[in-house]
């Protein structure tokens, strides 16, 4: 490891993190465009119509309830999974970087492996409006993960580095 460069698995853990801010930026910024959509086109977004559709492939049925909570954790989790993968190529991507890769997790998934799956129609078939709304809430995540892992990154090498504990109740106390 060279000197300012978190190993790989630092780096998995902030770009997990970061994932998951990204991921709240992100359906944020989904939220706010699916209220904008015109009305025959404010069905559940995505990430909902692939539990539903997983679920549907499994024989399973579960309340509306269970199925937003696990509709919310299943997003932050791909978001945070997301996240470390970007954290592992890279250690402190630019928000440009960072929204490129958000471009990419979208065709990757979109165009790629959800449709690959059977869990949901290419892209290419969903109305316009509503990519437009997904590859911009992508591109937020991606730029927003980036930034937040260059904060965390920041963080881990100032405020969080070892150095003599003056606040402990032991007299003399210091960090490994």
């Amino acid at each position: 490891m060279t000197e300012g460069k978190p190993g790989l698995g630092s780096r998995l853990l902030i770009g997990g993190i970061a994932g998951f801010v990204g991921t709240l930026a992100m359906t944020s910024a989904m939220a706010r465009g699916h209220r904008r959509l015109p009305p025959e086109e404010r069905y559940p977004l995505t990430p909902r119509e692939i539990i539903d559709s997983t679920l549907d492939k499994a024989g399973a049925a579960i309340a509306n309830e269970a199925a937003k909570d696990l509709t919310l954790a299943a997003h932050f989790l791909y978001g945070a999974a997301c996240g470390a993968l970007i954290g592992a190529a890279d250690a402190r991507p630019s928000e440009g970087k960072g929204a490129a890769a958000g471009l990419g997790v979208w065709l990757a998934s979109y165009l790629g492996w959800i449709p690959g799956v059977g869990i949901l129609k290419p892209a290419t078939e969903h109305p316009w409006r509503r990519n437009a709304l997904m590859i911009g809430a992508h591109l937020i995540w991606g730029a927003t993960t980036a930034r937040a892992m260059r904060e965390l990154s920041l963080a881990r090498a100032t405020m969080v580095e070892g150095g003599p504990d003056k606040d402990t109740t032991q007299a003399g106390g210091a960090s490994p």
